[in-house]
């Protein structure tokens, strides 16, 4: 869902670039790849699915979503499911998802009868494990576990949100029923790469490797991850990516206690939780919600006026007319409207854009 875009797009993937990162990914041992419906407006299932059928279909994994919140019927998931195989040109999923579930989305899967129609899926060979991400509270995730058998389940883990966001109580959940967690935003949507100067300090004091490795590596020592998602958008990444996990050190109860302190480091200073996954996109109003968030988190780094420029004056903050939509979307739970008022407030006082 971050694939790299061609310089000066704000949509455009860059399919030379994504497929050189993946053929490098995939050279050096990487072999789980993640995709969904919605993603980059439909487009990555249709680009993963070109690049990957270069490569013998064993030697990868792929895993693909089930979006409810566009369907009315089990034919309509038929239809999405035969047409999410055909764009990523395989004959089965190794991993299939319904995505992003929460009470609501939950619930219109039972009203469906989805969980019935995965099984069928998997009894016909056409999905090999069978799951779901998550985003909402502990007790609605412990009501799915129970109430069906699962395969694995994706979550949203890093060292801040293991406090903050439940996400130790359902890594607990799985791990209590040995159920693999797969992990998404181990970095946070990038925030955990792009740290307060004292945060970013204190991990280089402690050692060479990056921000983005710290994180990754917290998920990763976890003992029932099963993969830890990375979202990769330069072929940077990918180098940085690869040396962490080719020489993979589990952190040290030393590293723990740093990562604790640069996560209340970065709960003070303020910034906006957002992972910039989306979701809350398009608004109705035009705000560019995500790059709004991503500007004013920059704040403290100096650069808050140059990127917040960059974005067109009507898709910025003040263009929010607080009409609510986007709070059912946002996996985060932010306040939009609120954080977006905060947003013109800053720079009604500070920056004027």
């Amino acid at each position: 869902m971050r694939l790299p875009l061609l310089p000066g797009s704000a949509s455009a993937i860059d399919q030379v670039l994504t497929e050189a990162m993946v053929d490098r990914a995939l050279a050096e041992g990487v072999n789980y790849f993640d995709t969904a419906f919605t993603y980059h407006k439909g487009i990555s299932e249709l680009l993963l699915g070109r690049i990957l059928n270069k490569h013998p279909r064993e030697s990868y994994f792929l895993a693909d979503k089930l979006p409810l919140w566009t369907l009315k019927s089990r034919d309509e998931a038929e239809h999405m499911f035969k047409s999410q195989l055909k764009k990523c040109r395989v004959n089965y999923f190794d991993f299939y998802l319904l995505h992003g579930l929460n009470a609501s989305l939950y619930a219109r899967a039972e009203q469906l009868g989805i969980y019935a129609w995965l099984r069928e899926k998997k009894e016909q060979g056409l999905v090999r494990h069978i799951g779901f991400s998550f985003h909402d509270s502990p007790e609605v995730f412990r009501q799915i576990l129970d109430e069906h058998t699962w395969n694995f389940a994706q979550i949203q883990l890093n060292y801040v949100d293991w406090e903050a966001c439940n996400a130790k109580w359902l890594y607990a959940l799985l791990e209590e029923r040995g159920l693999p967690a797969v992990i998404m935003e181990p970095v946070r949507g990038g925030s955990l790469a792009n740290l307060p100067a004292e945060a970013d300090t204190l991990l280089k004091a402690a050692s060479g490797a990056s921000p983005a490795s710290w994180a990754i590596r917290y998920a990763a020592s976890l003992p029932n991850v099963m993969v830890v998602l990375s979202g990769m958008s330069a072929m940077a990444h990918v180098e940085d990516n690869l040396a962490t996990m080719k020489r993979f050190r589990p952190l040290s109860d030393d590293e723990r206690a740093i990562l604790q302190k640069v996560a209340a480091i970065y709960r003070a200073s303020g910034d906006i939780p957002c992972t910039g996954c989306g979701y809350c996109s398009p608004c109705p109003h035009g705000v560019d919600i995500p790059g709004v968030f991503a500007a004013y988190n920059h704040r403290k780094r100096g650069d808050f006026a140059l990127v917040y420029r960059a974005i067109p004056p009507t898709s910025q903050a003040t263009a929010c007319e607080c009409c609510g939509h986007c709070l059912k979307h946002c996996p985060q739970h932010i306040d939009i409207p609120a954080r977006l008022h905060d947003v013109v407030g800053f720079i009604d006082g500070k920056h004027p854009a």
